[in-house]
């Protein structure tokens, strides 16, 4: 086992450039190979999503393995519906497997798809039969991933009918979906909400043209703990843009009550530590899953209790994060209590730390990237299986070095 320890700087003042948003370039790459196009996308994040899905669009090899990217396996598995007299295996890690996409299989199935299940029904690895989708309507519940409503989205276009999604209940992370619709819209498609509950996808094909990523607003988030954490600290982040596609630019607003002002510039955010946090914080995650961690994290260690709700979808992620929160933030000392489904809740409650073992990360890089700057409040900190930071912030400990921290294995 790979282990780090992680201790940190007195003071931070530092300029760090993010990677590009993970969750815009993989869209981008899909809309782009739909479009048939060979239009450049700049500035594409080198996290492991986005190589994993660089590599299978370009190859286009028989069979597939995405590894652990959970949004290339989804995005994927719809691309290839489309492919038509193409056929694929898609599979992924041991844990991808475990990782459920029946309702996902089920829809396409539903539009026409030919898709097999080679180990275990309602898990991948897959095999797929392109063909021409002669559906047009489907519906879902609207509390799935929204991974699995912008896939279907994505080759909405490419139907000869177009696209009729209908969403059952709630719906869930509706800024992602959001930023599906614009990206498709901006390649020529014709995609918008028809009513609070239906989405509706025209028979429009794609344009192709060129396009620029914009930074990474759920990675900007570790910088926000590291600020809030930090008494007096400055940290210049480029690259981020108060008009952007990504939900999870909600971070700024959120650390607004932890203490973290944010000052927007044409060409760059600053933050800075202003010590006026809330004394509570109650939020539904909802829209912003991939936040949650982040706050817990930075809320227990600033001593400010905490109701967080609308966690439903992380016990599907990279590992059931609700599970994992209450596991590690029990060696910081802090016990965390899941009061109904899809909510986490700090009371106060404390217990003695047990930290010799580390933090272990679950193969889930936000995991790591959330619990690193504890080390601010508890130093040193061991983090067990660092490198999976690679998935969607493969410079991670590099830029921590360079804002001062010291790293050791």
């Amino acid at each position: 086992m790979k282990q780090i320890t992680v201790s940190a700087p007195a003071h931070i003042q530092t300029r760090i450039k993010l990677p590009s948003s993970k969750s815009i370039c993989n869209r981008a790459l899909i809309i782009n190979a739909l479009s048939q196009g060979n239009a450049p996308i700049d500035n594409l994040s080198d996290c492991d999503d986005t190589r994993v899905m660089v590599r299978a669009l370009q190859a286009m090899p028989e069979t597939i393995d995405i590894g652990a990217a959970g949004t290339a396996m989804r995005f994927l598995t719809a691309y290839l519906t489309v492919r038509e007299g193409e056929t694929h295996i898609l599979t992924g890690t041991q844990r991808m497997k475990q990782r459920p996409i029946g309702i996902l299989v089920n829809a396409l199935r539903e539009l026409g798809a030919d898709i097999s299940y080679l180990e275990n029904e309602g898990f991948p690895p897959l095999l797929i039969r392109g063909k021409a989708l002669t559906g047009s309507a489907i519906s879902l519940p609207g509390n799935v991933s929204s991974q699995y409503i912008s896939a279907l989205l994505m080759i909405g276009p490419m139907l000869k009918n177009g696209l009729e999604i209908t969403l059952e209940k709630e719906v869930i992370s509706r800024p992602y979906i959001d930023m599906t619709l614009k990206l498709m819209n901006q390649f020529g498609a014709d995609a918008c909400w028809r009513s609070p509950q239906t989405l509706d996808v025209s028979p429009q094909p794609y344009s192709h043209h060129p396009f620029y990523v914009e930074s990474d607003w759920s990675a900007a988030s570790y910088w926000y703990e590291i600020c809030a954490l930090t008494p007096g600290a400055v940290i210049e982040l480029p690259a981020l843009f108060s008009e952007s596609l990504q939900g999870d630019s909600a971070i700024a607003s959120l650390f607004s009550h932890l203490g973290v002002s944010t000052e927007y510039h044409p060409d760059k955010v600053i933050l800075k530590n202003q010590r006026n946090a809330a004394t509570t914080l109650e939020y539904n995650f909802i829209n912003q899953p991939d936040l949650a961690q982040t706050l817990v994290v930075t809320c227990a260690l600033l001593q400010i209790p905490f109701r967080f709700s609308g966690l439903q979808s992380l016990k599907i992620k990279e590992t059931d994060r609700i599970h994992a929160l209450i596991t590690e933030m029990k060696k910081l000392g802090f016990l965390l209590k899941e009061t109904e489904n899809g909510v986490l809740a700090w009371e106060g409650e404390r217990c003695p730390a047990e930290l010799a073992s580390g933090i272990d990360t679950y193969e889930d890089h936000r995991m790591a990237m959330a619990f690193a700057p504890a080390c601010i409040c508890i130093q040193p900190l061991r983090i067990n299986e660092p490198q999976v930071v690679s998935k969607s912030y493969p410079h991670f400990w590099e830029d921590l070095r360079t804002a001062g921290f010291n790293i050791t294995e």
